[in-house]
């Protein structure tokens, strides 16, 4: 799947993905609307304000991008009907021509690790059928219960031709309570980093592995050193815009071939409309020409600077 992902990047040459992470605050308000008069206030017309605010983004964007990447979490809130909308989102995505990087960050071991790998980049087996589920490309995975909740995930992927991002350094600002601390002379994140490398060993792809690693933008001097210690890993790379991420810190994630990385925009795209420099030109309805404005600004960024 990496090398699906790599051929996109390349066709496109924006690497780049959209993270559709909606909340109802930045849906307009005419979507909403028109969900509410048909579903009610209730978690069906979230879920459907959600889709339909995808759609429209999406229709936008995807002959620019890549990938997108659905954070579940803003699909859970809503139940049921919420993760329908997920699994909707991911078709309609793939419909359009995108790979899907599932944020799901999932943790665990055994069984349960193995269950989360299948329902989401895997297979389910019922009797003699199979099914992909929730059928992401890719999907993000927590690494803090070590190699047993890791490995299953591997596993999968090698069965179905899919991908992971494994948590090395994050954005957010107390990351470093945990993934900074030093342990045999090294700060865990390098750790981290030296077992994403050992895990994507025997799963290349034009170069680079199945096994990536998630370092967020706001960390660009430990960014540089990661990918000294990964340099077969696909970097996906968070933070850029809304956190404080800037085009000029994201050069020392990437290799020699402008390749190795994708760098994630949600609120600076998504919500572009409501933002400085958009809000002037765009009202609720241009919500997704906006999108496009943005992803095509944050393009031209990166690849100004790598």
């Amino acid at each position: 799947m990496i090398g699906n992902l790599i051929k996109k990047i390349k066709e496109t040459k924006a690497p780049i993905c959209v993270g559709l992470d909606p909340s109802l605050k930045f849906i307009p308000d005419f979507i909403k609307r028109e969900a509410f008069e048909k579903y009610g206030e209730t978690p069906e017309g979230a879920a459907e304000a959600i889709l339909t605010f995808n759609k429209g983004i999406v229709d936008r964007v995807h002959d620019l991008i890549p990938a997108v990447k659905p954070q579940i979490a803003m699909y859970e809130q809503f139940g049921i009907p919420g993760l329908r909308t997920f699994k909707d989102t991911v078709d309609y995505c793939h419909e359009k021509g995108l790979l899907v990087i599932g944020d799901i960050k999932r943790n665990d071991i055994g069984n349960t690790s193995a269950s989360y790998a299948e329902a989401h980049i895997g297979k389910v087996k019922i009797g003699g059928n199979s099914f992909s589920l929730f059928n992401e490309d890719f999907c993000t995975v927590n690494p803090y219960l070590g190699s047993d909740g890791v490995k299953p995930f591997i596993d999968v992927c090698r069965e179905n031709d899919r991908g992971i991002f494994v948590l090395v350094k994050t954005s957010n600002k107390s990351s470093g309570e945990l993934q900074d601390r030093i342990s045999d002379g090294k700060p865990l994140y390098e750790i981290m980093a030296e077992y994403v490398e050992e895990w994507g060993r025997g799963l290349t792809e034009d170069g680079y592995s199945e096994v990536g690693a998630v370092v967020g933008a706001t960390y660009p001097e430990m960014g540089r050193a990661l990918r000294k210690l990964m340099p077969h890993a696909f970097i996906l790379v968070p933070g850029y815009g809304a956190q404080g991420g800037k085009a000029e810190d994201l050069k020392g994630f990437f290799n020699s071939d402008s390749l190795g990385a994708i760098v994630n925009s949600s609120r600076g795209i998504i919500a572009a409309y409501t933002m400085d420099g958009y809000k002037d030109n765009y009202d609720e309805k241009g919500y997704a020409e906006a999108a496009r404005e943005a992803v095509i600004r944050m393009r031209d960024d990166i690849n100004g600077c790598i």
